[in-house]
């Protein structure tokens, strides 16, 4: 076994840059790779469980969300019979690869993370027409899906080998992580590429093996993962695909008694079912399962009479309407001192004027569609409940085009304790609420169940200081907008009902994925 002082040692951890669109070759490059997206669309993809590929007589499909009568891909859809399968199939794999050397683990991460650098226009491409991600969003979608591959590669070589203790007379003492065993990682669709493959190689490269059951919005994009991952070197036995509804796979999934852990991102909802079905010993199950859960946010900017207010109107429209709203990161409150209340959203209003909405593939539009029509209905009809909670100033209505569009929405004097105001609406819907003073706009902001993002613009630095302390978030930002977090530099997660602060593209994240054995030798003088 490597020891701390033989590992493999690597380039410190960089971002990847974002392509610049504004260059005419990556431009080109994009177009090419949109037309190639658009012939392949109606491709069927399997399944894959242990190491076979499986097809099922009933399909699924995706569809775009800009034009929903194209189909992007045709997917089995598998029974409790497949999960059965699969979880046993990753259980026997289990024994192989957790053997692995990490070196090679983390070889195969960093390959991936070269295959899809070659490929990023077209990964980006995809993303774009199965989830209606604008051309700069899905290239942060691919940008991220690299850099954790990257970080995470980097962080299993600094765990790997043996750890030092406090030394012992006598004895060799030591410490080493070793995997946990089944892993089932349920990502979103909000951010297909990224997520699903950050938290699918978490797993793999600490030695675990995985069973990926993707949204339902988008398996496209995580077959697409699945094929690079098995083409950088991920045994297929370790790694099985599995599509179909959540309330059937996933369930199943999560109740196997050979499930070691569960890595899921989404719904507050959906996170509690996983949490109260993880926590409950099923006949056979020799362990107390994890559960790694990132969920919602109903995110708040504060805005204070001493903050830059056209900054802080730059920074509350990019939170609200980036990916239309859709991100569980975004600013869904604006709580403003009342001194400069009316003069805020009046600007934000004139910001948001221009915002332009339409077709992801045209790189014109700042906001394509929301996900799907079961969205856009649920994201309108909370827009009617804000039209009865407060005054509506900009949007409220669906945008033109057969796609899901929906218009940058703003309703101003809403009640912090407005059902706009407190629960998740995940789409372009922005509440604006008046504060009196700093201290109640704290109170205002920590006055929910959820704990995700939050920003505060202020140029006094005692109020900073004291938001530091007390705005109750996982992720607080300063003077600058509350999404855009950046693997390794904003670890990812939240408190409360948001999930349990996993921490993404930090430090400590494998650790979920880890157990800890300390090992004690007694030896001679």
């Amino acid at each position: 076994m490597a020891t701390a002082e033989t590992r493999v040692h690597v380039a410190e951890f960089k971002n990847e840059p974002f392509v610049d669109f504004s260059r005419p070759e990556n431009k080109r490059s994009m177009e090419a790779a949109l037309k190639k997206v658009e012939a392949e669309i109606g491709r069927e993809y399997p399944m894959y469980i242990g190491g076979e590929k499986v097809i099922t007589t009933a399909k699924m499909t995706s569809t775009n969300p800009s034009h929903p009568k194209q189909m992007i891909g045709v997917f089995q859809t598998a029974t409790a019979e497949h999960a059965d399968q699969a979880v046993e199939a990753s259980a026997k794999a289990f024994e192989t690869w957790k053997r692995v050397p990490a070196e090679r683990r983390v070889e195969i991460a960093f390959r991936a993370a070269e295959i899809i650098r070659e490929r990023k226009f077209e990964i980006s491409a995809l993303i774009c027409a199965e989830v209606g991600k604008s051309w700069i969003e899905a290239d942060a979608d691919t940008a991220e899906t690299i850099d954790f591959l990257e970080f995470y590669g980097r962080e299993m070589l600094r765990f790997a080998g043996q750890h030092p203790v406090t030394p012992q007379m006598g004895e060799k003492n030591y410490l080493i992580y070793i995997p946990l065993g089944v892993g089932v990682v349920i990502p979103p669709w909000n951010f297909p590429a990224a997520i699903a493959a950050g938290m699918t190689v978490a797993s793999l490269v600490t030695g675990n093996t995985v069973i990926l059951k993707p949204s339902e919005e988008s398996p496209t994009v995580a077959a697409k993962v699945v094929e690079i991952l098995y083409e950088a070197g991920i045994p297929r036995q370790a790694l099985n695909f599995l599509t179909g509804a959540g309330e059937i796979v996933g369930d199943a999934l999560v109740k196997h008694p050979k499930t070691r852990f569960i890595a899921f991102t989404g719904s507050k909802e959906v996170g509690l079912l996983i949490s109260e079905a993880a926590g409950k010993k099923t006949p056979g199950q020799i362990w107390i399962k994890r559960a790694v859960l990132e969920m919602g946010g109903k995110d708040a900017t504060i805005v204070d009479e001493e903050a830059d207010i056209d900054a802080a109107v730059e920074g509350v429209a990019a939170a609200a309407f980036g990916y239309q709203g859709q991100k569980c990161s975004a600013c869904s409150r604006a709580i403003v001192s009342e001194k400069i209340y009316d003069t805020f959203v009046e600007k934000l209003v004139d910001r948001a004027k221009k915002i332009t909405v339409g077709p992801s593939e045209d790189p014109g539009n700042y906001m394509g569609p929301v996900v799907s029509s079961m969205a856009m209905e649920g994201i309108l009809g909370y827009i009617d409940v804000g039209k009865k909670e407060g005054k509506v100033v900009l949007g409220g209505e669906r945008a033109p085009g057969d796609g899901y569009f929906i218009q940058p929405t703003i309703i101003a004097n809403v009640s912090p304790k407005a059902r706009v105001a407190q629960e998740e609406i995940f789409g372009p819907v922005l509440a604006v609420i008046k504060a009196r003073d700093f201290d109640h706009a704290l109170e205002i902001a920590n006055d929910t169940e959820f704990g995700l993002t939050g920003a505060v613009y202020s140029r006094n630095p005692e109020k900073i200081e004291k938001a530091e302390e007390a705005f109750h978030v996982g992720n607080l930002y300063l003077n600058r907008k509350c999404t855009g977090a950046m693997v390794g530099a904003h670890p990812f997660g939240g408190f409360n009902m948001s999930g349990t602060d996993s921490k993404t593209g930090g430090k400590d994240y494998l650790l979920h994925f880890l157990q800890a054995k300390s090992i004690a030798e007694k030896v001679s003088n």
